[in-house]
């Protein structure tokens, strides 16, 4: 007895309607799913780009953030979890640097004590300009639960200008992410805001 092919049997048609493929207008005539105009095609020659040269840095500057990781306390363990595969911080531009004479962005995680006060500026001071810093976390932050302790610094902004604060104790390594999305929108809108007074 020989076997038997199976053969699938569809009770359905395959099949795609003129009005989904018809650029458009898009999906059901909704021009909204449609992706954006890129850089390239913007000034309507392909290959060329129209912008200011502190627009163009500024853009390079938020896609390129090497942060200069300083972990303290438990939110290093969140912070290097947003570097693990799950999250990919390199998608975004953000790459590791252990030296600060390379680094533009400081991201301070964790309780500081007043010992490590001076550590911290230093390595600031040492960062080329333009350099930014996150502080990640309640303790970086205010002092989170230690708050009016004898030894604990209340929030870094005491010791460095802070740029953008990430709440939580600890924040996930998807409100990191946040911060830097919001750290490098604000350096394009300093490009921006630079340019309109210089103007």
């Amino acid at each position: 007895m020989k076997p038997r092919g199976w053969v699938p049997v569809r009770r359905y048609a395959l099949g795609v309607s003129a009005e989904w493929l018809d650029p458009e207008k898009g999906p059901q005539g909704n021009p909204g799913n449609r992706p954006a105009a890129s850089l390239l095609h913007r000034s309507g020659v392909p290959g060329l780009i129209t912008a200011r040269s502190d627009q163009l840095f500024a853009w390079a500057r938020a896609s390129s953030l090497w942060p200069l990781t300083f972990g303290l306390a438990c939110c290093a363990i969140e912070m290097m979890s947003a570097y693990m595969a799950h999250h990919d911080l390199d998608r975004l531009g953000v790459v590791t640097w252990p030296s600060p004479r390379q680094s533009d962005v400081m991201i301070v995680a964790g309780t500081v004590v007043k010992k490590m006060g001076e550590p911290i500026r230093l390595l600031y001071e040492q960062m080329p300009d333009p350099k930014w810093v996150i502080a990640m976390g309640s303790c970086a932050t205010n002092g989170g639960p230690y708050w009016r302790s004898y030894s604990v610094v209340m929030g870094v902004d005491h010791i460095v200008p802070v740029d953008v604060y990430v709440p939580g104790c600890p924040p996930r390594p998807e409100a990191l992410i946040e911060g830097i999305l919001k750290l490098q929108e604000k350096i394009k809108q300093d490009a921006r805001s630079d340019s309109r007074a210089t103007a």
